[in-house]
Order: C-alpha cells, then structure tokens, then sequence
C-alpha cells in the first residue's frame, strides 16, 4: 500500500480514536475503496468488521464522544454511532473469519479490507485490481440473490464511480432480475434517486431499463419513456446555454430539507405514467413525499400547455402561472425534452417558450407575479361584503385587469369591484 493511501485511511482521520478499537479491528467496504481511489469525503461514511461485542464496541465509543448511538441490527450484532462530522457503522464479522465475511459481499472492490493497526489491506478478491481497471465485479451470484438491492446497487455505483460493469456480472444481474420485485420501494427510491443526481446517471437508468430491472419500480415506463428521459440532458444544456438563471434553479434542492432537486423531479415525470391521476397513485405506491409527489403531478399536467405558449392570451398566462409556481424549471424541462423526442431539435422549440422564460425570471412582472393592489380585508371593509369565495375571485380579476394596464392602483381596483359586484 503506497504513503498516499495509507495517509487517506489513517486514523487520524476518523472522528474517535484506534485505542478505542479492540485488536483485531478491520474498516471495510466504500471507505477503503475510495481511500484506494483518491475520493474526498465531505461526510465521512465509515464501517468496521469487529470479530465481537461490535455493538458493545459502538455504545462505548458513542458514550465516550456524546454522539448519538442506533442499533441498526440486534440479531446480526450491527450499530451505528453518528458523529457531526460523519457515521461509523459496526458489524460483528459475518462468519468464522474475515476471510469469510469479505466473501459474503457484493463486489470485489467493497471486500478490500484495512487493518488500522498494522496498515495492511487484505484483498481476497483483487479489488485493487478491478479498482484500478474501473471495472465493478460481482462476488457471486448467489451473494447478489441473497439481497437483491445489490442488482441495482451496481448501477447506482458504476454511476458514482465512473466504473464499467463486468460482462459476466451485468449478464447474471439480467437473469436474476425478477427477484428485484423482492425489495422494499423505499429502498429501490434511494438507490433511483441517487442516480438522478448523477451525472451519468441517465445512462444507467437506460440500461438498468433494459437489464430488466427499473420496470419493476416504474410500471408504466416504456422505451419511449426512456427515450424521453435521455432527452432530458441535452434540454438541460439547451436551458442553461440560454437562460442560466433556469439552468442554476434547476440545481437546487426542492426543498431545503431536501435532496430531490427541480431536474430530478423532470427526471421522474418522464419515468411515470403521463396521465397525472394514475401518475399520483403510482407515486404514492413508490413511497414519494407529497411535495415530490405534488411537483411531478403539476409539471405533468400543465407542461403540454406551453406548446400553445404564444396563443396564449393574458387571461390564461395568468391563471398558468398560478398554477405552475416553483415547478415552473422542471415543467419547462419536460416540454423540450418532448419537443426533442418528437421531431428534430431545432432554435424554435426554445423561441416558442421564450415570452412565458422571460417573464419568470422578471420579478416584476405582473402576469407571473401579481403584486395586488388591494387586500382582501380592504375589499370586504370598501365593498361591505361578508367574506367568501367571491372576494379570492374578485380579486383575481383586479390582477388580471392590472397585467392587462386597464387598473394601475387602488382606486382603480376598487372601482372595478365595484363593477364586478354590480353585476
């Protein structure tokens, strides 16, 4: 092991200290691998193989530090100790050896094994080798049928790793595809989700697709929706070449206390059934949050309308954009990369979405974002009027009078309800 990956995995690294560890201590698993690799960690990810007492092992360590302890498995003797800088699993050793655990494994470059105390790696399996190849190799079949998480697994970390996956490998994950029905939704979600946010990720949905898999999570995906969902990145590039504000929004995280991002929910809107009321309920069975749900059903519905974009009149900008709000990236997202599955890409898809981009991203414009020249309250006290659904539309109608320039302030809004209530 050369000084530079012996200085990634030293302990001096880790948020507890090797004392703490009984003799022998193993790390195992995306830790070592990635040590071997030369990839930071911003959140530290670490698990060890304690051949006993892993759980008393982890309690103490928790104890000593303050930091928060979880029995992930009573029966197989795993804890979790989370730091503020990162988690530390423990696993009693799976079998009578290391030997044996490490055979136990997914692939090859997840059973290189560390010893902290003499700075040895053990590898059973050459996973340095496939490591240094970027080739992901299973252990053996049986160890992926044994959990099949693991056959979608290859794809999620072929994905993060930029690796190929073995010819052997991707051919036993084919014909052990329809025991992936086995897994739970929520955890096929983590694994889908973190190839949403991959940069070849696309690519591996695609072929996870044909490999039999992701049809078993998406039902109703088919080879057209696929192909919308390659479309998705060249409309991407397209949006950010020409608004990079859209291209930036489509980045960020729907919500802050989230991790799905405006582009992943135009991702998942290719993947589902493009009626939105089967759509919701197919979600919702895929264990989706309401917000995500709520986003994917908005820029399904009303993506279709931007196609009529510049026959649009005032009227129905506005009550569009009431509608769409924050989805508005995500819906664009969606009619270019129909507009790219259709017919040839060419500069008049985007000129046909240009007047509804421009007047998202003007804060001052008053179709997209009414600034209202009377309140509600104001309306009841002006037109003595009891409160009611008559005031939300009355006043609806002062702001589409207001984005056509026929009232401009208070007055004028008044004076039009009072028309309004006249008739």
């Amino acid at each position: 092991m050369n000084d530079s990956i012996a200085a990634r995995l030293d302990p001096k690294n880790w948020p507890f200290s090797l004392e703490m560890l009984p003799t022998p201590a193993y790390m195992v698993g995306g830790a070592v691998r990635d040590g071997i690799l030369g990839r930071s960690q911003d959140y530290l990810d670490l698990d060890f193989i304690i051949p006993e007492n892993a759980v008393k092992v982890a309690r103490a360590i928790a104890q000593n530090y303050g930091a928060g302890f979880v029995l992930l498995d009573g029966k197989r003797n795993i804890a979790r100790v989370v730091f503020p800088q990162g988690t530390v699993d423990f696993a009693q050793q799976d079998g009578e050896s290391l030997l044996t655990d490490l055979h136990r494994r997914d692939f090859t470059i997840n059973a290189i094994a560390y010893n902290p105390y003499t700075q040895e790696l053990m590898d059973p399996l050459g996973g340095c080798k496939d490591i240094e190849s970027g080739l992901l190799r299973m252990i053996s079949p049986q160890n992926l049928q044994d959990d099949p998480l693991r056959l979608m697994r290859a794809y999620r970390q072929a994905a993060q790793l930029n690796f190929v996956i073995e010819p052997h490998t991707q051919a036993t994950i084919r014909n052990l595809s329809s025991i992936f029905c086995q897994v739970a939704s929520e955890r096929i979600r983590t694994e889908v989700g973190h190839l949403l946010q991959s940069a070849v990720g696309t690519f591996w949905l695609k072929t996870a697709w044909e490999d039999g898999l992701l049809g078993q999570f998406f039902i109703y995906a088919t080879r057209e929706s696929v192909d919308k969902l390659i479309a998705v990145d060249p409309a991407v590039q397209a949006i950010g070449e020409n608004w990079s504000e859209l291209g930036e929004q489509l980045e960020k995280p729907i919500r802050d206390s989230m991790k799905t991002r405006w582009l992943d929910i135009a991702k998942l809107g290719c993947l589902v059934n493009p009626a939105p009321e089967i759509a919701e309920q197919e979600l919702g069975e895929m264990t989706y949050s309401r917000v995500e749900i709520r986003s994917i059903i908005t820029a399904l519905r009303l993506f279709p309308q931007m196609k009529q974009a510049s026959s649009m009149s005032l009227r129905e900008q506005y009550f569009w954009f009431r509608e769409v709000g924050v989805v508005f990236s995500s819906t664009m997202v969606l009619a270019l990369a129909q507009d790219m599955l259709n017919t040839k890409f060419q500069k008049r898809s985007l000129e046909l979405y240009r007047p509804l981009v421009k007047r998202y991203l003007n804060p001052d414009d008053l179709v997209a974002y009414p600034s209202p020249l009377v309140t509600g309250k104001e309306l009841i006290i002006a037109l003595n009027i009891p409160p009611s659904p008559l005031v939300g539309e009355i006043l609806q109608e002062i702001a589409i009078a207001q984005a056509e320039g026929k009232v401009n302030n208070s007055q004028g809004a008044l004076a039009l309800a009072r028309k309004l209530i006249e008739k």
